[in-house]
């Protein structure tokens, strides 16, 4: 228990200073960049610039700006969206999260499943033509962008097979489906790379030519001890892979119209809209900071020789 109290204190601590960094770095740069973040600059006077800036804080010291926001940010405040009728940037964002989880969930889930599916079968074939074949589809899945996977996608399902919506976020699941598809073929070709290495390590391994020598099947031994130990390591890959699908894609969201986190993104940096861009670098940050700490738990949970050179330590 003392060691679990140690180790998750830590991470929290480390999180923390992570999060503190971030805010820090991300607010400087965002107030270092040239212009304003008023759409209509070119025709106020400057009159009316100084009453903007005394309204909105930008007149007072930079140091005295970044406190308050900091103080407003322990507080649940991000500041007003000065592009969109001065909402407050948590409301715009709560409504655009949404489709963004829905859509990273979706694609990890997709692309782990059929990629740990491959790269088994790879292992289980290897030197074979199978495992040239399945080693080859995660090579292009890596190596084709998702946003020439989603034009495909777009031009074979939606335009000529007429099958699903070609955009948008009107038709419930059927709207998912394809920018599901083009997110979820990274995770595919890493999942299947990276199982494919595990497994063919397990499979030389002296436990597995153990178990053979007993007579144990090829496929049960698969199942059972390779596939099984070679998952434990993919829980640190996972933990950065969702972090980032589930906080949206710039393009793919755009692509395909979907509201979601990443597309507000795109247009809160076209605007130059300055609390919005924080807000959103910010959210992405926490979400990626706090899976990786999740998957750090997992990691300690799922593999006993991890508790063991911990406990060897204390």
């Amino acid at each position: 228990m003392r060691r679990w109290l140690t180790f998750i204190g830590s991470r929290l601590v480390m999180m923390a200073v992570t999060m503190l960094i971030i805010v820090t770095v991300t607010f400087f740069l965002m107030h270092a960049l040239p212009g304003t973040p008023y759409n209509n600059q070119a025709l106020l006077s400057n009159d009316q610039l100084v009453q903007l800036n005394k309204k909105y804080g930008f007149d007072k010291p930079l140091l005295l700006q970044y406190l308050a926001y900091l103080g407003g940010i322990l507080h649940g405040d991000f500041g007003i969206s000065l592009q969109f009728s001065d909402q407050p940037v948590t409301t715009l964002m709560a409504t655009r999260i949404g489709p963004s989880i829905q859509l990273g969930l979706q694609a990890v889930v997709l692309g782990t499943v059929l990629g740990v599916l491959l790269g088994a079968l790879a292992a289980a074939n290897q030197n074979t033509w199978i495992d040239r074949f399945c080693s080859s589809i995660a090579i292009l899945g890596r190596s084709v962008p998702n946003y020439v996977v989603a034009v495909i996608v777009q031009s074979i399902f939606a335009i000529s097979l007429r099958l699903l919506p070609v955009g948008l976020w009107d038709q419930g699941f059927r709207s998912t489906i394809l920018p599901t598809l083009a997110l979820s073929i990274a995770p595919l070709a890493d999942a299947a790379r990276f199982i494919r290495t595990e497994m063919i390590d397990v499979l030389t391994s002296d436990y597995i030519e153990l178990a053979r020598a007993k007579g144990m099947s090829e496929p049960m031994i698969v199942v059972r001890h390779a596939l099984r130990n070679s998952l434990i390591p993919l829980i640190t890959v996972i933990g950065p892979m969702i972090a980032g699908l589930m906080t949206g894609s710039l393009v793919i969201e755009t692509i395909f119209s979907v509201p979601g986190i990443g597309e507000q993104f795109t247009k809160s940096i076209l605007s130059n809209d300055y609390y919005t861009i924080m807000a959103v670098t910010i959210w992405y940050s926490a979400v990626l900071v706090e899976v990786v700490f999740l998957m750090d738990v997992l990691y300690q949970i799922a593999d006993p020789r991890v508790r063991i050179v911990g406990k060897e330590g204390e």
